[in-house]
């Protein structure tokens, strides 16, 4: 039987994605449609708009939406997620859940049917005053539905942590160098925690001498850890350059470079003119570099100039979900520094194409580690049910530090959705990520981290019972220099000049890193406070002792339905104090005292460096063969490592340091491979061969004397090419799936591909010289790709979404095929090119050039901005003949 909800109550996405999620078929929201009529009847009988054609932006609103949500959960069909449940409760009663959500999680507890009919009540008699008030002649405007203000403050709606009272009062207390106006922002802060509004809220500090092995008492502030110790501890937020301004960036670097914590760059790339101080002293380089998709920007200079690499496997405020740069803030130096084009939209799509296990994660912690052996790895986590488990996969993997992030906070880019309804607090994310690590021993081997709208000593010292060690900020930063909330961020109209890249608009900016250090240096000494009046000199004393917080007692009024529903919370799972097993050396650790084994002491690359010391040290070219395995991972991203810290992303001359290899090569073979590197190997290659190639060469080609047919045959694995930004691949053979995805600069030639080639191109160009798989050019924003269509079927396999097609139609587009061809004839001797080039005449025809719509309206403005630069170049040379 199919079940029809007809209802007035869905408006959102998240009404309806709830009520698919959980079973109906067919949605009927009358109530919402009937609003929509009441805005298009407008005021005072004045027509505003047509019913017909509002109704159909609604639907189709809501249909993008649900996509979306279907698609980062990985999701293809309604069908599919039609019944799923794949929902966490927070806040709802065991009997609740029991009777009407048997299955979903709800690890709190919370509100009951007593308390859910109160607040329908409420709302009920709500209306029924409204309509009181209406009279007998209401007009269309009574039955509009008004914002309550649960995504943007308003004054009598909904409150807010960040409001005009808490931001007004930090931004005073920054700039001035105010710390009792910093502290009256933090009152006011947790009172409306306390409100209740955060599950910390919900919680209080034992008194000292109250519970096992705590401090019995409190301490003189001078017997603490300094300030300078504990901002240490502390992060900024993974906001990428483009989605904040140039200004805003280098002052939270700036800032965090001065304090000795660590900024992050987000997934965005940097300009190398950030790798050095500055003359003053400056250093706005980031520390964290975040390595996200294996691309925009990430390249082996890139790599080395970091102090920790952090692979984002989610976001807080938008967990499974891809960031999105619209085109319009694209200009030319992010273009430049995230390998793109401008103008052009840069979408980081939902699933990590390179991580669909543990596995794969422990590959790409590897490939990172030997990218730049003297960096941190970091995996970054959303909160949500059983991310514990996760976590534990991740320490098993050696990561060396993982975040546990928050559902709140993040770009106001988000979808509204995200912002209210994906994952969960970090307070449940990050206890049971610190308990699952206690009980199978693995908390000494990582640091924890976690983020989501910290702003005061209380949440910092609560998140350190809670097993934290270190603290990042996102939001507060903003707000320090000059953010006032107005989430206007993805349309680059941003009146403080934070969150745009209009030049005019960031002039307004008047952010100074000065008044970040002054609200990390607050910040930190109300961290001190807090720990002598509990009896704490050391800040890892303190880590993981969740015993030492209690749940707050909340007696109902009557009359809030915040309280009454708080009320009914069981806290106890979060509070629990996990021991760690004792036959486990460092098992009963709380807090990381010990460093992951990366085993990078023996790998290939320590022979290759050594054997290169004459090209490293003074830059002798070198020639070099050795055998290869397929136990030998990463090879040639450790020599790529000491090519970049040396001399950068310039690298070294072509052909400066080549290597003749035979064997089968292991996983990541040539990743990160720095300019003035080639590598050719007689043989194949596994998966993530090329993976963020940064301007080497790579050339493979079957053994010598082997007999098959290469166009016939797989030589490199699956994924290859992945995030690549400069230098060239060329391959015998059939590559696997997901060939040059997200390629944003490479250029690559191969006899055949399989499934969803050239997926999220964003640059570069790729030739396939044969058959390729379903799904190609999925998602591509940039870049050309050239097929050779040999039977005719191209047009079936294509994803036709985001391009068009042509044939080599002008001599541009023939020469560089066949210099292509050519190229592929002189590194891999392949005598099915070969036949391509004899032939060229006949085959040529059979080319299909593939370029997206987007990169192709941006190359003709390009060219046209080209051309109106010549020609007032030309005429001011004609007025100054004519002067003359």
């Amino acid at each position: 039987a199919s079940i029809i909800a007809e209802t007035a109550e869905p408006r959102e996405i998240m009404h309806f994605a709830l009520l698919f999620g959980y079973g109906a078929d067919l949605i009927v929201p009358y109530g919402a449609l009937a609003s929509i009529a009441g805005i298009c009847r407008g005021f005072d009988g004045a027509r505003l708009g047509d019913f017909t054609h509002a109704e159909k932006n609604y639907i189709k609103g809501l249909n993008k939406a649900l996509l979306k949500i279907m698609s980062k959960m990985g999701t293809s069909t309604l069908r599919s997620y039609r019944g799923a449940q794949i929902f966490e409760a927070v806040g709802l009663g065991d009997a609740v859940i029991e009777k009407c959500f048997r299955g979903t999680v709800s690890r709190i507890s919370g509100a009951g049917f007593a308390e859910l009919e109160a607040e329908a009540l409420f709302h009920y008699r709500s209306a029924l005053e409204a309509d009181a008030k209406c009279g007998d002649t209401p007009s269309p405007a009574d039955y509009l539905l008004y914002g309550d203000g649960q995504y943007r403050w308003r004054k009598n709606g909904e409150r807010h942590a960040w409001n005009p009272d808490t931001i007004h009062l930090l931004q005073w207390a920054a700039k001035t160098g105010d710390y009792q106006k910093f502290k009256q922002f933090s009152a006011l802060a947790d009172k409306l925690n306390r409100s209740p509004h955060v599950i910390r809220g919900l919680l209080d500090f034992v008194a000292p001498g109250s519970a096992a092995d705590a401090p019995a008492a409190a301490v003189s502030i001078d017997e603490v850890e300094s300030t300078e110790a504990i901002m240490r501890r502390f992060t900024t937020g993974a906001m990428s350059f483009g989605s904040i301004s140039k200004e805003a960036h280098e002052a939270i670097a700036a800032a965090m470079n001065s304090i000795k914590g660590r900024s992050n760059s987000g997934e965005g790339g940097e300009n190398p003119d950030r790798y050095a101080p500055r003359p003053d002293g400056t250093w706005t380089r980031s520390a964290i570099k975040q390595v996200a998709s294996g691309r925009f920007g990430v390249t082996s200079e890139y790599l080395a100039n970091a102090v920790e690499l952090q692979i984002k496997i989610a976001q807080g405020a938008k967990p499974g979900e891809g960031g999105q740069l619209p085109g319009h803030k694209v200009d030319v130096q992010i273009a430049k520094t995230r390998h793109a084009t401008p103008g052009v939209t840069l979408i980081s799509p939902p699933p990590h194409h390179d991580i669909y296990s543990i596995e794969d994660l422990a590959e790409l912690i590897f490939d990172l580690k030997n990218a730049n052996p003297e960096a941190r790895i970091s995996v970054k986590l959303v909160a949500e049910t059983g991310v514990g488990t996760v976590a534990a996969g991740v320490a098993k993997a050696h990561a060396d530090n993982i975040l546990i992030s928050g559902y709140d906070g993040g770009t106001g880019a988000s979808p509204q959705s995200s912002i209210r309804h994906a994952g969960i607090p970090w307070e449940l994310g990050l206890s049971e990520t610190h308990q699952v690590l206690m009980r199978n021993g693995l908390r000494g081997r990582v640091r924890l981290q976690t983020d989501g709208q910290l702003k005061t000593g209380r949440d910092i010292v609560i998140a350190g019972m809670l097993g934290a060690e270190e603290f990042g900020f996102g939001t507060s930063t903003l707000i320090v220099l000059g953010c006032v909330m107005m989430r206007k961020c993805h349309e680059n109209t941003c009146p403080m000049g934070v969150a745009t890249q209009d030049p005019e608009l960031r002039r307004y900016f008047t952010g100074k890193s000065e008044h970040l250090i002054n609200f990390f240096r607050f910040l930190a000494q109300e961290v001190r406070e807090i720990m002598a009046s509990l009896g704490f000199r050391k800040f890892d004393e303190l880590v993981g002792r969740a015993d030492l917080l209690v749940p707050r007692a909340i007696a109902p009024d009557g009359i809030s339905l915040a309280l009454a529903k708080a009320a009914g919370l069981d806290l106890s799972r979060i509070l629990h104090r996990a021991e760690g097993p004792e036959y486990i050396p460092g098992g009963r650790d709380v807090y990381c005292t010990q460093s992951q084994i990366h085993k990078i002491d023996t790998i290939l690359d320590r022979q290759l460096i050594e054997k290169c010391r004459a090209s490293l040290d003074n830059k002798t070219p070198t020639a070099l063969k050795s055998p290869v395995r397929n136990t030998d991972r990463a090879v040639g991203a450790m020599l790529s490592w000491e090519v970049s810290k040396r001399f950068g992303g310039q690298g070294l001359p072509e052909n400066f340091i080549t290597v003749d290899f035979t064997g089968f090569a292991g996983q990541s073979f040539g990743a990160f491979l720095a300019k003035g590197i080639t590598f050719r190997l007689a043989g194949d290659a596994n998966d993530y061969l090329g993976k963020g190639l940064s301007g080497g060469r790579i050339a493979v080609a079957p053994p010598p004397g082997s007999s098959f047919k290469s166009s016939e045959n797989i030589i490199v694995g699956n994924t290859v090419l992945y995030g690549a930004t400069s230098g060239e691949l060329y391959a015998a053979g059939v590559a696997g799936e997901r060939f040059c995805v997200r390629n944003s600069g490479a250029v690559a030639v191969v006899e055949g591909a399989g499934d969803h080639a050239a997926e999220y191109m964003t640059g570069g160009r790729l030739v396939v010289l044969g058959q390729v798989g379903r799904n190609f050019a999925a998602g591509m924003s940039g870049g050309i790709a050239y097929v050779l269509d040999v039977n005719g079927n191209f047009d079936y396999f294509l994803n036709k979404g985001m391009v068009e097609l042509s044939g080599l139609d002008n001599e541009e587009d023939e020469n560089f095929v066949r210099d292509c061809v050519k190229k592929h004839i002189y590194w891999t001797d392949s005598a099915y090119a070969k036949d391509i080039l004899a032939n060229w005449e006949e085959r040529k025809r059979l080319f299909i050039k593939v370029l997206p719509v987007e990169y192709k309206r941006a190359l003709q403005e390009m060219k046209l901005a080209e051309l109106d630069r010549k020609l007032y170049e030309i005429r001011e040379r004609e007025e100054i003949e004519v002067k003359s």
